[in-house]
């Protein structure tokens, strides 16, 4: 889906961002406000500010003072990603 806004030039200029930045600001940002909000998981935000991974997205989200909703079951995912990943690096 591509969606489009359109804003003024003094709008840009007062957010002192270079236009070739604008598309990855403004996904960013959109992907940290939604997540404070409940309403994008951390891989759907990671996925929509086009980061590399969950742990920049976690960086990211620090970096604006958005603590991290992350519970046990979270946690227990993330360890049996983790041994999956090791058990095929012994092969």
């Amino acid at each position: 889906m591509e969606a489009v806004i359109t804003l003024p030039d003094t709008i840009l200029s007062s957010m002192k961002i270079r236009r070739s930045d604008l598309d990855q600001f403004l996904r960013r940002t959109l992907a940290v406000a939604l997540y404070r909000e409940g309403r994008l998981s951390l891989g759907k935000a990671a996925e929509l500010a086009g980061v590399r991974n969950k742990w920049e997205m976690i960086l990211m989200l620090d970096e604006k003072g958005v603590p991290l909703d992350y519970d046990a079951e979270d946690a227990e995912a993330d360890l049996r990603t983790l041994r999956s990943y090791l058990g095929r690096q012994k092969e």
